[in-house]
């Protein structure tokens, strides 16, 4: 087994948060260990919860036809959550459940070391991008520690509100050069890390 199973595998004994009380099964991630490309939601619903897999329902299926537009399939691209138990009735994470989870996805980068982190809604983006409001960053690659952090509109969002649909296929078109400028940029400071939460 290798630091990503390992990791995966504590993932789904995990009891850091309250959520592991009402969780049907953890949900660490999934995809290859040197993906170029990972994705970052907010935290599992409903079908995720059941299967033990990030974005299998509607949002995933969204996800998968957004993949499939720029050449890409699922097996491609590493997939993961912010926090990797599903909260009740879907709501927003709290502050303590992402700090709880925080060190997964810490180690799910360094150990997969993609060249582009496409952060799914603001509680991913705040990772990269303290203080912003989607609505301006979004599509706005930020190189931070040799990693590009590539924010956009959650699939989730997009189903929600059809206006943001545009939107997301269009930041989602530009990813390919995204991956291809990744080495090119240059670094930026990384955000404070204590400021992360504040929008919440």
């Amino acid at each position: 087994m290798g630091e990503l199973e390992r990791l995966e595998a504590e993932v789904t004994q995990c009891t850091r948060c309250l959520l592991h009380r009402g969780r049907t099964r953890a949900v660490p991630g999934e995809g290859p260990g040197d993906a170029e490309v990972m994705f970052v939601g907010e935290g599992p619903g409903f079908h995720e919860d059941q299967e033990g897999r990030p974005f299998v329902g509607p949002a995933g299926q969204y996800l998968d036809e957004l993949l499939t537009g720029i050449g890409l399939t699922r097996g491609d691209v590493y997939i993961t959550n912010v926090i990797k138990c599903r909260p009740p009735g879907n709501r927003d994470p709290l502050p303590e459940e992402v700090t709880a989870c925080e060190p997964f996805l810490d180690r799910q980068i360094a150990l997969i070391q993609p060249a582009v982190v496409v952060t799914l809604g603001r509680f991913s983006m705040a990772r990269a991008f303290p203080k912003a409001r989607i609505s301006e960053v979004h599509g706005e690659p930020r190189k931070i520690n040799g990693i590009v952090y590539y924010p956009m509109y959650h699939p989730a969002a997009a189903l929600h509100r059809p206006s943001l649909r545009p939107i997301v296929e269009a930041d989602m078109g530009q990813l390919p050069q995204v991956i291809q400028r990744a080495p090119h940029l240059p670094d930026s400071e990384p955000p404070p890390r204590a400021e992360q939460l504040e929008l919440f």
